[in-house]
């Protein structure tokens, strides 16, 4: 698995400029299945791909914290909100909280979760593939194709399927 992640960056950047025409199409027409394709390619995908082998998404990003999210994970660390977001984020050039640094710092050796229960929604629906009208969030899978290889092998069978 590590010899794929580590070529993952190579791989999509070979692809990007093939994965951004092929997006473009994608958001001026988008096939009027192409929900439901989605949903199975990342049912089929994630049968065949356990993330604890990986991570790679939480070694490498950070997600967005929104308020809720914030909420709910101090509440569940037993912190007051204030605290929790001086000690674990910071606010970046978009004005969202993210994390002070990466990898996770709740991401433990084994690539368990320290709050995967009440972990954030970026968390919780990343690679974002199996989204409702996915055609809209074609600059973010394009960024998770390289980060993500569950998310590059569903690409590369949505364009086999829908070319």
């Amino acid at each position: 698995m590590q010899d794929k992640i580590d070529d993952l960056p190579k791989l999509a950047k070979d692809k990007h400029k093939e994965n951004k025409a092929f997006f473009s199409k994608l958001k001026k027409k988008p096939p009027k299945h192409l929900d439901y394709l989605m949903q199975e390619l990342h049912e089929e995908e994630f049968q065949r791909t356990d993330c604890l082998n990986c991570a790679n998404c939480c070694k490498t990003t950070g997600p967005l914290f929104t308020d809720k999210d914030i909420s709910r994970i101090s509440k569940y660390l037993k912190m007051k909100e204030q605290k929790f977001i001086e000690r674990y984020l910071r606010v970046d050039e978009e004005n969202d909280h993210v994390l002070q640094s990466v990898p996770c710092t709740f991401l433990g050796s084994d690539n368990y979760c320290s709050i995967y229960e009440v972990r954030p929604k970026a968390c919780r629906e990343f690679p974002h593939t199996d989204r409702k009208k996915f055609h809209q969030i074609s600059e973010l899978t394009l960024k998770n194709v390289a980060i993500c290889p569950a998310a590059y092998n569903i690409v590369e069978e949505m364009k086999r399927r829908l070319i």
